[in-house]
């Protein structure tokens, strides 16, 4: 932790969801002698998160409020963060929910509220972020998508299919943002063990935050446009396409 990350592009880093377990681990990697900003609700509780970066060298830790399903404050929340200290280099999109599958599949707005947090307020500030980036001419996004979106499972589908329509958007968005300066990275990650999945059962090949934080690094510097956490996950669910639908139903989360 708080190795330089020299290639990663130049300005803050910033987190939006500044309590993300991975999140927090991805930054404290490239957080030596940068201006990093949390962006959370209860942003004024956040004094553990801003002395672990503290301690990976930051040059200035700010944190600021953000409601990730407060979809028209995205924008002035960005232009805030530019005009006080000065142009992204990292943004890294960390919020989300899992939510409660069985309620879900009973009342449609706890689905729709899965669906607003880990799709539509993905996507609005996603596209608010490629618009700011591109004025500027560089900078790096982080997207979150997951193997629960590659094959949507009967389990999880809500989840999953918010993980999917953030998967193909985000795919889309990278291919629209070729060649412009700005360089998308789209994580597909398996069963993440930690706060989110605290009293769940471990899927097999799961990983913990700061695996995945040493995959997203490592595919930062490269400009690599997808990487799979863990690795393994690739071959088994390009593999997985072709189970039947009527075995593939039967899974667990």
């Amino acid at each position: 932790m708080g190795m330089r990350a020299r290639d990663v592009d130049e300005g803050a880093i910033v987190l939006l969801g500044g309590r993300s377990e991975i999140g927090l681990e991805i930054v404290e990697r490239m957080a030596r002698d940068r201006v990093v900003i949390l962006a959370a609700r209860r942003s004024a509780d956040l004094a553990d998160e801003r002395a672990a970066l503290d301690r990976a060298g930051a040059a200035a830790v700010h944190s600021v409020e953000f409601d990730a399903d407060d979809l028209p404050s995205h924008q002035p929340l960005l232009d805030k963060l530019t005009a006080e200290h000065g142009r992204i280099g990292v943004a890294v999109l960390a919020f989300g929910v899992l939510g409660d599958q069985e309620r879900a599949e009973q009342d449609p707005a706890a689905a729709v509220a899965v669906l607003q947090t880990d799709f539509l307020a993905q996507v609005n500030i996603l596209t608010t972020l490629a618009t700011l980036l591109r004025a500027q001419g560089s900078g790096q996004l982080v997207v979150f998508s997951s193997v629960a979106g590659f094959r949507v499972r009967r389990a999880n589908y809500v989840y999953g299919s918010g993980k999917a329509g953030l998967d193909g958007f985000a795919t889309g968005l990278a291919d629209a943002l070729h060649g412009t300066g700005i360089h998308l990275l789209l994580v597909r990650s398996g069963f993440v063990i930690g706060r989110m999945t605290e009293g769940m059962e471990p899927a097999p090949f799961s990983v913990r935050p700061g695996q995945v934080a040493d995959v997203v690094v490592a595919a930062l510097r490269s400009r690599r446009e997808i990487a799979w956490a863990p690795a393994m996950m690739r071959p088994i669910y390009f593999a997985v396409r072709f189970l039947p639908r009527s075995v593939w139903r039967r899974l667990p989360r």
